[in-house]
């Protein structure tokens, strides 16, 4: 699809476009899902919000560590501290339940549907609300995943049992909720212990995290098998009445979700483009007619559809 403009604002009012909405979904045949980081943000998950300062207060006093995505770039000084650091971000943002259950209203939003989710977010949110896996695909990898070095080794491994252990080495204690927590700052060490640094068990190579960053990232088994799902998904139901229900995409990888559903809108006159970004919402303006554009925040939206 060739791109003139894009439109920003709706021409209905807000109340207007939930409805429209609202009945687009009870009555569509399918609904795609694609999901960015906006979604995450609307479900609590903030990159330099409380939760990073009372796990990372250390690395900030150090380090000058200002959020949890450019603290993963900092050159820490050894592979000891390096993990310190990164067990800590996995954890919060992997491990710990999300503020809101957004990801749980996105489900009942849709689980009466023909459905599928393409997700850019690494954090398994949606895995943990209870999507069915076999209508989910993690496109960029998962911050539960580590992968060898060794680009030979095209296997993923569950990391949730190391991250427990470099926590608690660095004196972080599970409470009675099975949270760890920081009981006192004086007890926390910036370094995990030289025998806990990630070994894959296979080649005996260092691990890293299993996310798209460059060619090195591993595309398993389950990453083949959810993307050959995700393809035959969007085929069988082109000719169809569709929803495309983008939430919270940006741009930093448009080619993944938002440009897909542009054209996928453009070429199926009877499917329908949702875009529901907090201050970011927009489409072009070939589809503008079969477009609904909500420039709010994903969690009242969805309450918002509920109610009405």
């Amino acid at each position: 699809m060739y791109l003139k403009n894009v439109t920003t604002k709706s021409t209905r009012s807000y109340l207007e476009d939930i409805k429209i909405l609202k009945e687009k979904i009870e009555n569509v045949d399918a609904i795609v899902v694609g999901a960015g980081a906006g979604l995450s943000t609307s479900a609590g998950f903030i990159y330099n919000g409380e939760t990073f300062k009372k796990y990372m207060f250390d690395f900030i006093n150090k380090y000058g560590i200002t959020d949890f995505y450019t603290g993963g770039f900092y050159p820490f000084p050894t592979k000891e501290i390096m993990w310190a650091y990164w067990s800590r971000s996995i954890y919060v943002n992997r491990y710990l339940n999300a503020q809101r259950d957004t990801y749980k209203k996105v489900l009942n939003l849709i689980k009466c549907k023909n459905y599928f989710v393409i997700t850019t977010n690494v954090d398994h949110q949606f895995q943990k609300a209870g999507i069915d896996k076999k209508r989910l695909f993690y496109t960029q990898g998962d911050y539960g995943l580590f992968q060898s070095v060794n680009n030979n080794n095209k296997k993923t491994y569950d990391n949730e049992e190391m991250i427990y252990k470099m926590l608690a080495a660095q004196g972080f204690v599970k409470s009675d909720k099975g949270i760890y927590d920081i009981t006192d700052k004086n007890d926390i060490l910036m370094s995990i212990p030289t025998n806990l640094i990630p070994k894959c068990p296979d080649d005996d190579s260092d691990m890293t995290l299993n996310l798209r960053s460059d060619d090195s990232f591993v595309e398993d088994e389950g990453w083949l098998d959810a993307s050959i799902r995700y393809s035959d998904f969007i085929n069988s139901i082109k000719d169809q009445k569709v929803l495309y229900l983008e939430l919270g995409v940006g741009m930093n990888t448009p080619g993944i979700i938002k440009y897909p559903f542009w054209n996928m809108t453009y070429e199926n006159k009877n499917s329908t483009y949702v875009c529901i970004n907090y201050n970011e919402a927009f489409c072009p303006d070939e589809i503008l007619d079969r477009s609904i554009i909500i420039n709010e925040d994903i969690d009242k939206v969805l309450d918002d559809i509920v109610k009405k």
